[in-house]
C-alpha cells in the first residue's frame, strides 16, 4: 500500500486554517496532525508556504461525451479539471444521445470507466415525456435530476406545467434546475432583431437573457419546490434580484439551495466588448452590481455552492455571430485559481472558498466520504502555491477546445499538486498520467 506524507502545509478545512501534516495510506487519509514524522518508504511532499485543501467538487460540468467529443471528452476534460484542483465532477445530460433514460445513464457510466482523471457522477435529464424514468430512478444511479426550465443548448426544455408539477411531486432525488423563462427570452430576441437585424452585438446578451427572464423562472421553481416539499438546487444564478428567493440559513436547514459559477463571480458586462462570444454563456454574465450581489450572497450563505458550468466549444464555433455562436465556456482548469484571486482581493475568505466549493457540494449531494480533509476519508487533496503566479496561455490550456476566456491573465497563485484517491495526478505544472477517477457514491434521497 503506497504511503504519501504532506509536510508543513497550511490546511484550509472546516472553517479553520492551521499548520498540519497529512499522511495518506492507499486511497485514504490516515492521519492529520501538527507534526507527523517521515518513515522509511513514505514519499514526502513539502508544502511549506502553500495551502492544502480538499479537492473541489464541481456539481455542474458538460464534458461533451457521448456524441459531442470534438469539443471535449471524459479523458481530456477530467485531466484539465485535475490540473485545476477539481477532484470530482457531476456531468450534465445534454449530450448525444441525451441521458434521459436509466439505460442511457448506465451506458454513460460504462463509457467513463477507467478514462477519468477525477471522480465522476452523472445526472438524469428530464423531458416532457420521461416521468416514468424519473420515478424509477435509484439512489446509486445518478447525482440528481436535471430540469431545463428555460431554453439553452440542446432540446431538453421542460415547459409542460403538468409535467413540471409531476417531477417536483415525485422526483426521488434532488432536482437541479436551469432557470430562464423562454417566452421572455424569445420576446427579447425579437426586439433585438428589430433593432440590429442578425448583427446583434454581444453586449445585448444580458438584456436578451434578462434578469426578469431569470427571476420569472427561478421563482416558479421555488414555488413548485415549496408546494411539494421537493429537494431543489438552482444552478448558475446571475442576478441580484433573485437573491431574495434564498435563505441565508446553513445548508443543513434548507431544502432549497443555490449555486453560482466562477465566471459570474469574476466577469461582468463590461468585458463583452473585449471578449465577445468567449464569455457568451446561459444565463448571461450581467452587470457589475449583479456580480457584487452574487459575491455578497456567497458570503451570506444565500448561495451554497460555487461551481463552473464548464461547457467547451471549439473556437470555430465560438467565432460566429451572436445568434449562431453557442453558449458556454471552458473553466475547470482555472476555477480554483479564480477563487484564490477573489480571496486575495478580499472578496471572499479562503475558508469560505473551501466551504462553498468543497464542503457544501459534498453535503448537499450526499457525496460519500469526500469534500473534507478527515481521517479515514478519501484522499482527494489539492496543494495551492499562493506565491507562484500562473499565466494562462492557449499553449497551457488542457481542455480539448484549446482556449480559455482567461488567456493573458496572470493568476496570483498556481496549483502545485492534485491528489485523487491517494494518487498524485498533477504535480509541478504537469499531469502525471495517473487516471484514477472513480464513480462517486451518493447518499441523499428526496
Amino acid at each position: 500500500m503506497n504511503k504519501l506524507l504532506i509536510k508543513n502545509a497550511r490546511l484550509i478545512n472546516e472553517g479553520v486554517i492551521r499548520d498540519a501534516d497529512v499522511l495518506i495510506s492507499g486511497d485514504r487519509i490516515a492521519k492529520i496532525d501538527t507534526v507527523i514524522s517521515a518513515q522509511n518508504g513514505v514519499d514526502v511532499i513539502d508544502a511549506r508556504d502553500c495551502y492544502l485543501m480538499p479537492g473541489m467538487i464541481d456539481d455542474q460540468v458538460h464534458f461533451r461525451e457521448p456524441g459531442l467529443t470534438h469539443k471535449g471528452d471524459f479523458a481530456t476534460e477530467s485531466a484539465a479539471a485535475a490540473a485545476g484542483g477539481i477532484t470530482s465532477f457531476m456531468d450534465m445530460p445534454n449530450v448525444n444521445p441525451q441521458t434521459t433514460t436509466r439505460q442511457a445513464l448506465a451506458d454513460k457510466y460504462r463509457i467513463a470507466e477507467q478514462r477519468c482523471s477525477a471522480n465522476y457522477g452523472f445526472y438524469l435529464g428530464a423531458t416532457n415525456r420521461n416521468i416514468d424514468e424519473i420515478r424509477g430512478l435509484q439512489l446509486d444511479e445518478a447525482c440528481g435530476i436535471k430540469v431545463f426550465m428555460g431554453a439553452s443548448t440542446g432540446d431538453m426544455l421542460v415547459d409542460d406545467a403538468d409535467v413540471l408539477d409531476s417531477i417536483f411531486e415525485s422526483a426521488p432525488l434532488m432536482i437541479v434546475t436551469h432557470c430562464e423563462h423562454s417566452p421572455t427570452i424569445w420576446e427579447n430576441e425579437a426586439h433585438a432583431r428589430e433593432q440590429f437585424g442578425d448583427d446583434v452585438p454581444m453586449s445585448e446578451h444580458p438584456r436578451i437573457r434578462s434578469a426578469n427572464a431569470c427571476l420569472t423562472s427561478s421563482s416558479f421553481a421555488v414555488e413548485l419546490a415549496q408546494r411539494h416539499d421537493a429537494l431543489l438546487h438552482i444552478l448558475h444564478l446571475t442576478t441580484a434580484i433573485e437573491m431574495g428567493l434564498f435563505s441565508p440559513a446553513h445548508r443543513s436547514e434548507k431544502r432549497i439551495t443555490a449555486e453560482v459559477c466562477v465566471h459570474h463571480l469574476w466577469f461582468d458586462e463590461s468585458r463583452y466588448d473585449e471578449l465577445g462570444t468567449r464569455i457568451k454563456c446561459n444565463p448571461a454574465i450581467k452587470t457589475g452590481d449583479d456580480r457584487a450581489a452574487l459575491v455578497k450572497a456567497v458570503n451570506e450563505g444565500r448561495i451554497d455552492i460555487i461551481a463552473t458550468d464548464h461547457a467547451p466549444h471549439t473556437l470555430a464555433e465560438k467565432n460566429d455571430s451572436y445568434f449562431k455562436a453557442p453558449a458556454g465556456l471552458p473553466l475547470v482548469q482555472h476555477a480554483v485559481l479564480t477563487l484564490f484571486d477573489l480571496a486575495k482581493r478580499g472578496e471572499i475568505s479562503y475558508e469560505m472558498l473551501v466551504e462553498r466549493c468543497c464542503h457544501a457540494p459534498a453535503d448537499i449531494f450526499g457525496v460519500k466520504e469526500r469534500g473534507y480533509a478527515r481521517e479515514g476519508w478519501y484522499a482527494d487533496l489539492v496543494i495551492v502555491d499562493p506565491s507562484s503566479p500562473y499565466r494562462v496561455e492557449s499553449s497551457n490550456v488542457l481542455s480539448k477546445c484549446a482556449w480559455s476566456p482567461f488567456e493573458g491573465h496572470q493568476f496570483s497563485a498556481s496549483i502545485d499538486t492534485t491528489i485523487i484517491n491517494g494518487q498524485v495526478v498533477y504535480r509541478d505544472g504537469a499531469l502525471t498520467g495517473a487516471v484514477v477517477g472513480r464513480r462517486l457514491e451518493f447518499g441523499r434521497l428526496r
